[in-house]
C-alpha cells in the first residue's frame, strides 16, 4: 500500500515582533531571489544596505498591531486549518514555511515521525494564483528540499485554484454575509501587488504579456502563469456567483515597494481618494490570501481602514480571509482526498 503524506505551505512569519526577530525574516524573505530578482550582490546592497535597516522597526511596529497571544495569526490560523484537514483525510498533514518555520525538513520529519519513510508527498502552496514571488518560490523550496533527502519519492503538486468552482463557492459565501448586512457604495477587491517585470518574466512566451492592452482577455498558455488574469479571473467569477453590481466594483493591487513599475490601480490611493468622490461605504475584499496576515490585518483593515474614515468615509467593511471556515475546509480536504479523481486536473 502507498504511504501518503500532505503538506501545505505558507509565507511565513517572524518568530516574534522584536525588531531582530523582524529584521531576521526580511533579510531571508527580500534576499530571495523570486521576490527581488537582481543579481545577488546588488539584492544584498539593497536589501541589508537600503531595505531592512530602515523598515525592521517599522515592521516590527505593524506586526505588534495584530499579534496575539497565540503569536502571529498566520502561523496559528495555518496550525488550525491543518489540524481541521488532519481530521478530514486518512493521510499525515503537515505545515511548511517559506520563510522562518516550520521548515520543509521539519515538515518531512513530522510526515514520517510515526510511520517511516513515505512514498509519495502532496504540496499545496496555500495560494491561489501564480506569482513567482508566492507560489513558484515556496513550491520550489519545499520541492527541491525533499528531492535532496528522499530522491526517488514521487511529488504531486497542488496547481493554482483561482479559477476552481468550489474555491470561488467557498469564497463567494464567505462575502455574503457582509454583502447581507450593508449596502455598500463600492466593493474594492485588493489583491497583492507584483512588479510588472514579475509578470514578463513569468509569460512562457515572452510576447503575451502586456503587449497589448487587453492581454488578459486574449486567450494564451501565459494565462497559466499570469497573476494579472488570474486575479481578474477570480474577481470575475466571484462577482458572477455574488450577482454583484459591476459598476461598484473595484479591482486593486496593494503591498508594493518603491522604485518599480507595479501593477495598478493602488488600492492604498483608492482607500484615500473614494471618500472624496462621494464613496464613502465600502467591503474590501482581499483573496490573494487564504488566511488573514500582515497584508490584511494591518495594511487593510488598520491602517486602511484609518486611512478611508479619516477622509470622512463611513462604513468601512472588512471581509476575513477564508481561515478555518468549515466550508473552506471541507473544499480543500475534497481537493487533497479527490487528487486521483475528481479534482485530479487540480494536481501535477
Amino acid at each position: 500500500m502507498t504511504k501518503k503524506g500532505l503538506i501545505i505551505i505558507n509565507l511565513g512569519s517572524p518568530e516574534s515582533y522584536s525588531k531582530a526577530d523582524v529584521k531576521t525574516y526580511l533579510d531571508e524573505f527580500l534576499m530571495d531571489e523570486k521576490v527581488i530578482d537582481v543579481p545577488w550582490l546588488l539584492r544584498q546592497i539593497i536589501v541589508k544596505g537600503f531595505i531592512t535597516p530602515f523598515r525592521a522597526s517599522k515592521s516590527a511596529e505593524a506586526y505588534k498591531t495584530v499579534w496575539t497571544e497565540r503569536g502571529s495569526p498566520l502561523k496559528f490560523i495555518t496550525d488550525d486549518f491543518k489540524s481541521l484537514l488532519q481530521q478530514k483525510t486518512d493521510m499525515p498533514v503537515a505545515v511548511a514555511m517559506r520563510y522562518g518555520k516550520p521548515s520543509p525538513a521539519d515538515a518531512l520529519r513530522e510526515l514520517e515521525g510515526n510511520g517511516g519513510p513515505l512514498d509519495e508527498i502532496l504540496i499545496a502552496p496555500m495560494y491561489p494564483h501564480y506569482a513567482m514571488s508566492s507560489y513558484e518560490t515556496a513550491l520550489d523550496y519545499v520541492k527541491d528540499y525533499i528531492l535532496s533527502v528522499r530522491k526517488e519519492i514521487k511529488l504531486r503538486v497542488f496547481k493554482p485554484f483561482y479559477n476552481e468552482p468550489a474555491y470561488i463557492k467557498a469564497l463567494a459565501n464567505s462575502i455574503k454575509p457582509h454583502l447581507d448586512k450593508q449596502a455598500f457604495d463600492t466593493i474594492l477587491f485588493s489583491y497583492h501587488g507584483l512588479p510588472v517585470r514579475h509578470l514578463k518574466k513569468s509569460d512562457p512566451t515572452k510576447k503575451h504579456c502586456y503587449a497589448t492592452g487587453d492581454c488578459c482577455e486574449v486567450k494564451s498558455i501565459a494565462w497559466q502563469t499570469c497573476y494579472k488574469h488570474q486575479v481578474k479571473d477570480t474577481t470575475r467569477l466571484v462577482a458572477e456567483e455574488l450577482n454583484l453590481d459591476r459598476s461598484k466594483m473595484i479591482l486593486a493591487f496593494q503591498s508594493r515597494l518603491a522604485g518599480d513599475k507595479w501593477l495598478q490601480p493602488y488600492t492604498d490611493v483608492y482607500l484615500e481618494e473614494l471618500p472624496k468622490e462621494g464613496k464613502k461605504k465600502i467591503l474590501v475584499i482581499c483573496p490573494a490570501f487564504v488566511v488573514d496576515c500582515l497584508e490584511t490585518l494591518e495594511e487593510i483593515n488598520i491602517r486602511g481602514r484609518e486611512s478611508f474614515m479619516h477622509n470622512d468615509g463611513e462604513v468601512y467593511e472588512y471581509a476575513p480571509c477564508l481561515n478555518t471556515s468549515p466550508e473552506w475546509v471541507d473544499t480543500f480536504a475534497s481537493y487533497c482526498n479527490e487528487y486521483e479523481g475528481k479534482y485530479s486536473s487540480l494536481w501535477n
